[in-house]
């Protein structure tokens, strides 16, 4: 569009507004104002005759001039006013009609052009927009959608003009705004296309993540830049290294020569990349090309294991793949981008061979180093099959086993990749099942311990929870190892500390994964509430204070276990957590059974004093807490023992957060 057609359309959106103003004045039931009104629409009446003389050029817009009624004008005076009010507001409803009609054509229009869109016809969508303008000029949805097939065409500049038609009609219009910070970025306008996002936050700051993606993607688009300059000139001045990897990716594009030819060009390759030239030079020249699509190397990747040059090959690439990823992001993103590479990522780290599997976990752990690694990884590599192999190398050395964990952590601790998680849960149970049922005396226990940690943590999230009991398997899992663990406490010590603590969790969601699953979780927790270990202790009592009100068999098994001693006992010489979980066991105990109230009393019939220390107000606390579990008979006994008065509590009950030093935390 060109300059008089932008001036019109200004004119038009304004005259829209004053018209519409004057029309609701019109209306007014307020003579004065009505009176007003009517006079401003004369005057306009009349400086649109004097335009209609000086300019017989008129603008194509969508607008519909406000006509006096047919008799003619003798005078201002002669002007009955309520006819003229009546022909105002036929000629306003008139062309409000003319507008929902061009609507309506508009509308059909736009949804042909996205479905010329979807099936990658942006000519045909450019001009399916192009007809829905022509029926309504201020539609800024199909200025946003032309710019974005513009775009896909390459043609940024026009591009650029529909965003800022967008943007007259809609000044806050964040699509637009996307667009042209996208289309700056193509044509190499850095610092206007990070204007562009910033102008998305203000106008919406809970887009704050988008745009913190959207300009992370400028900063390294730049950087990028900047290193090809360099490489470039470097090149130009004859620099050898330089000039040797030039010189080695064409002898390396060479078609059909034996596997050990690649092997050793490729290794001689990585030698001399040390910075980040070299690294740039690599990219530029098509190194990533060169060596994915090479026939012979695709060839030595799918049969790996059956040669040992093969082999060669495949741990030459990927070394050299870490060596012109290490530091660089616009590497790291040609390389992962690359469906067919991300694949295979993917697939070496379930290799045969142990030395493949070992550097693909090595350029894996290299990506995620970076929170834009990370996001690479997250977005395009197949995640299942990524996990499913990050599990099996518990199988492996405690080296591997935790470097592959390590792996697993970083990623879990992404927001995308938590996402991911709890939308693809079902797939990934069967992976996590199978650790759980691992024999942690040929696992690497630290390694396994920091994986039932990572559970843990996720586990806080009540839609993944909810997955995770309703899988009997996994259920079961828990139990397979909590046997097997209990054979020697003291040796998988931080082992069953963790699984408490992803028990904990699992224990806030109601109902179990079964009552039969909840008495056993409670036998083997009163068994560990024996051991000498506090943190065991706490979370055995934690457990037990979750999972004791499901059955009333478990509480005499509990009784006749002694619990009531051992929680009088927590309640002396326990900490804040221990008491809390002590009081809520005792409360289930004294609440079911008249015997246990009267071992509460007998053992110490002061046993609640050492609860008064935890929290300012404690005894009417505890009170409010017996209320709301419907334990009143536990609350007479505490009324009658220190006839406390209720006030309203200034606390609710709640668990405290514990974390584990592996991550694990137990809300």
């Amino acid at each position: 569009m060109d300059a008089d057609q932008e001036k019109d359309l200004q004119k038009f959106l304004k005259n829209v507004d004053e018209i519409t103003n004057l029309i609701q004045e019109m209306n007014s039931d307020d003579p004065v104002v009505q009176q007003k009104a009517v006079l401003e629409t004369e005057k306009r009446l009349l400086l649109v005759e004097e335009d209609q003389e000086e300019d017989d050029c008129r603008t194509t817009l969508n607008k519909t001039m406000i006509s006096p009624p047919q008799t003619t004008m003798k005078s201002t005076e002669e002007i009955d006013s309520e006819a003229f009010l009546a022909s105002v507001e036929k000629d306003a409803k008139e062309r409000a009609k003319r507008r929902r009609e061009n609507k309506v054509l508009a509308d059909a229009l736009k949804e042909k052009g996205n479905e010329a869109f979807a099936k990658g016809d942006y000519e045909t969508a450019i001009l399916r927009y192009s007809e829905g303008l022509e029926k309504l000029k201020d539609m800024k949805v199909l200025y946003t959608n032309r710019a974005q097939a513009y775009m896909k065409l390459e043609d940024y500049e026009k591009a650029l003009v529909d965003c800022e038609w967008a943007l007259k009609c809609d000044e806050k219009c964040t699509k637009a705004y996307f667009h042209m910070g996208k289309a700056n970025l193509a044509l190499k306008n850095y610092s206007v296309s990070r204007e562009c996002y910033k102008k998305i936050l203000e106008i919406n700051p809970k887009l704050q993540t988008q745009v913190k993606d959207y300009l992370n993607q400028v900063d390294l688009q730049e950087k990028a830049d900047h290193q090809e300059k360099e490489a470039h000139k470097l090149l130009d001045s004859g620099k050898n290294t330089a000039v040797t990897t030039k010189n080695l990716l064409e002898t390396l594009s060479k078609p059909d020569q034996i596997p050990l030819f690649y092997a050793g060009g490729i290794e001689i390759l990585t030698e001399i990349i040390k910075e980040c030239t070299e690294q740039t030079l690599f990219r530029i020249h098509n190194g990533f090309s060169i060596i994915s699509d090479n026939e012979v190397i695709r060839r030595c990747f799918s049969t790996a294991g059956k040669d040992a040059a093969e082999e060669t090959v495949c741990v030459s690439v990927l070394k050299l793949w870490q060596t012109v990823c290490s530091g660089n992001e616009e590497n790291q993103r040609v390389l992962v981008m690359d469906r067919d590479r991300a694949r295979l990522l993917a697939a070496l780290l379930s290799s045969r061979v142990l030395a493949i599997r070992q550097q693909s976990l090595a350029l894996l752990l290299q990506l995620a180093q970076t929170e834009s690694g990370r996001s690479l990884i997250i977005s395009h590599l197949d995640l299942t099959r990524l996990l499913e192999a990050l599990v099996s190398f518990l199988d492996f050395s405690d080296k591997e086993a935790d470097t592959a964990m390590g792996l697993f952590t970083d990623l879990a601790l992404e927001e995308r990749f938590q996402v991911w998680y709890q939308a693809n849960l079902p797939g990934v149970l069967p992976a996590l099942t199978g650790v759980l049922k691992r024999d942690p005396k040929v696992s690497s226990s630290s390694a396994l311990c920091q994986c039932i940690a990572i559970m843990g943590n996720l586990s806080a999230e009540p839609a993944t929870r909810r997955h995770m009991t309703a899988c009997e398997e996994f259920g079961d899992g828990c139990l397979s190892l909590m046997a097997r663990c209990e054979e020697d406490v003291d040796l998988f010590r931080e082992v069953i500390y963790t699984l408490l603590g992803l028990l904990m969790n699992l224990c806030l969601q109601s109902p179990f994964v079964s009552e039969v699953w909840a008495v056993e979780v409670s036998r083997r927790c009163l068994s560990l509430l024996n051991s000498q270990d506090g943190g065991i202790l706490t979370r055995a009592a934690g457990v037990l204070s979750r999972t004791l009100s499901s059955s009333l068999k478990i509480v005499e098994e509990a009784l006749r276990a002694g619990v009531i001693k051992k929680m009088i006992k927590f309640l002396k010489t326990g900490g804040e957590t221990a008491s809390r979980y002590a009081v809520k066991i005792l409360a289930i105990c004294t609440n079911s059974y008249h015997e246990a109230r009267e071992e509460v009393v007998r053992l110490d019939n002061r046993a609640l004093t050492p609860l008064e220390a935890l929290v300012p107000g404690s005894q009417s606390f505890l009170v409010q807490e017996a209320e709301d579990l419907g334990l009143s008979i536990l609350k007479g006994m505490w009324l009658g023992w220190n006839s406390i008065t209720i006030l309203k509590p200034q606390q609710r009950w709640q668990d405290s957060l514990e974390p584990h030093p592996s991550g694990c935390v137990c809300q």
